[in-house]
């Protein structure tokens, strides 16, 4: 009798802890989700106000169609993408246009002054501020949930249900090398 019950609390302690580390999983699998759903919210944000931006900075730089032009392909890559690698590219791409844009526009005095571009710029600037601090969390998501399923004993109970996920990685290199500053 002492034996069937050291047997029944052997087993129910270890369903006990089957089950908090899968729900553990699950949760963090969830944080991931929630996070990557920041970072799509802000993406959104950054895709509604570009149409806005190049047309206050259409009358303005009439010789610069080409910078334009790829603000507004890189914008469309955007919204087309479907998974949350393919965004990220198209981020990265959106991100790269947009710093262009802002570059060239640094050669039209008039239109730095226009309030409205200021305003846009403003509102750009603070959503790619808020798209970095997504993705760094995003990043702090997946690595939390990559280390709970791919460390004993949650690699065990993770099984093959759950898959490893991808954070956000700088794809252009371009962008570690440090700024050349000359006077």
């Amino acid at each position: 009798m002492t034996f069937v019950i050291i047997l029944l609390a052997v087993a129910a302690a270890c369903a006990f802890f089957y089950i908090k580390i899968r729900n553990g999983i699950v949760i963090k699998d969830n944080r991931c989700d929630n996070a990557w759903q920041t970072i799509d919210a802000q993406l959104q944000r950054r895709n509604d106000l570009i149409p806005n931006l190049v047309e206050t900075v259409k009358g303005y730089m009439q010789h610069e169609a080409d910078t334009l032009q790829a603000v507004t392909n890189a914008r469309a890559a955007v919204a087309g993408a479907v998974t949350p690698e393919a965004k990220m590219e198209a981020s990265g791409q959106l991100t790269q246009a947009l710093g262009h844009l802002f570059a060239v526009a640094e050669a039209y005095p008039d239109l730095k002054a226009n309030t409205n571009f200021a305003q846009l710029q403003s509102d750009l600037t603070d959503t790619e501020n808020k798209i970095s601090y997504a993705r760094m969390s995003f990043n702090d998501c997946v690595l939390e949930y990559n280390n709970a399923i791919e460390t004993f004993p949650g690699n065990l109970i993770a099984g093959s249900s759950f898959k490893p996920r991808q954070g956000f990685v700088v794809e252009d290199e371009s962008v570690r090398q440090a700024p050349n500053v000359q006077f």
